[in-house]
């Protein structure tokens, strides 16, 4: 396999990396600015990263870890999540995220009237809602009946990679280039950087921040496993989609021979055979070959 000079982005290890440590934050906020519609359109001047870990609020329940945890200098609230593996009711798993978030941010003693902004932004690897053509869709709470913005601390941005098509020579946008940059950041070359993104210096530096060789032995070792974790999931996604496949042949199989075994009993039920013999010939036994005669004499 060609090793090629930068990683791969969608990689947990090389995203946290580029975006959520300290050195980058200043790559994080700009790729906010690009992402985000904001609702009083203040851009974000400065971030402060929290812990990723989401406590309970009890033991029982279901703690959660987010990719990248950070609030800004209103102190609103942002999620941002890099998923590669679908998963069932990755909708509502943002919806939790976001609402652990929120309810974190009231201490004790705490006024409802001073709770902040949650924002989650989301780029999946994957397509999220069918039914859209865009790669990109913004969601907030609206009224039913006439859509007015009420409910206005919850907001969710999906950027769904797989919808993205545009080719290096057809991006416009930032928001085209974070795509192309997330989708196809390992099969550039140093001259399709040079090319694309020479006027994007934050952009250039996630690039730098994915050079292989600026990397050291032990950054690589975590990459590498991270690839090899989800080798390994998707190996036991195939693994039970395959047994699945062959119990559903096995039980379809079983089903159509005892179909054929009742036609057998029916058949020689109307020739007037005894239920012994009957039983004997299909494999039924005599309870259900009984039945079937029961059944033809309804």
């Amino acid at each position: 396999m060609l090793l090629t000079k930068f990683l791969d982005p969608k990689n947990d290890f090389a995203f946290k990396k580029i975006f959520g440590t300290q050195k980058n934050k200043d790559i994080l906020i700009h790729f906010l600015n690009d992402m985000v519609v904001f609702r009083e359109g203040k851009p974000i001047v400065d971030v402060t990263f929290l812990k990723t870990l989401q406590d309970p609020e009890a033991m029982a329940k279901k703690t959660s870890i987010v990719d990248i945890l950070c609030e800004d200098q209103d102190k609103n609230t942002y999620v941002v999540e890099m998923q590669v593996a679908q998963h069932k009711g990755f909708e509502k798993r943002a919806q939790y995220y976001a609402s652990k978030a929120y309810v974190s941010q009231m201490e004790k003693g705490g006024l409802y009237e001073n709770l902040k902004e949650v924002i989650f932004i989301a780029i999946v690897n994957f397509t999220m809602f069918p039914e859209k053509a865009s790669y990109k869709s913004d969601h907030v709470i609206l009224d039913r009946e006439n859509h007015q913005h009420d409910l206005k601390d919850f907001s969710f941005t999906f950027l769904e990679l797989e919808k993205f098509i545009k080719t290096k020579d057809q991006l416009a946008s930032m928001i085209e280039k974070w795509a192309y940059f997330f989708k196809h950041a390992d099969e550039t070359s140093e001259e399709d950087l040079r090319l694309i993104f020479d006027k994007d210096d934050i952009i250039q530096r996630a690039y730098d921040e994915l050079d292989r060789f600026h990397w050291n032995d032990e950054e690589l070792r975590a990459y590498e496993s991270v690839i090899k974790h989800e080798m390994d999931y998707q190996a036991s996604l195939d693994f039970k989609f395959d047994a699945g496949k062959a119990e559903g042949k096995a039980e379809g199989l079983e089903e159509g021979e005892r179909k054929m075994q009742v036609k057998i009993a029916q058949n020689m039920l109307k020739q007037g055979l005894s239920i012994q013999n009957i039983s004997s010939a299909t494999g039924l036994s005599a309870k259900e070959v009984k039945k079937i005669q029961e059944e033809i004499g309804k």
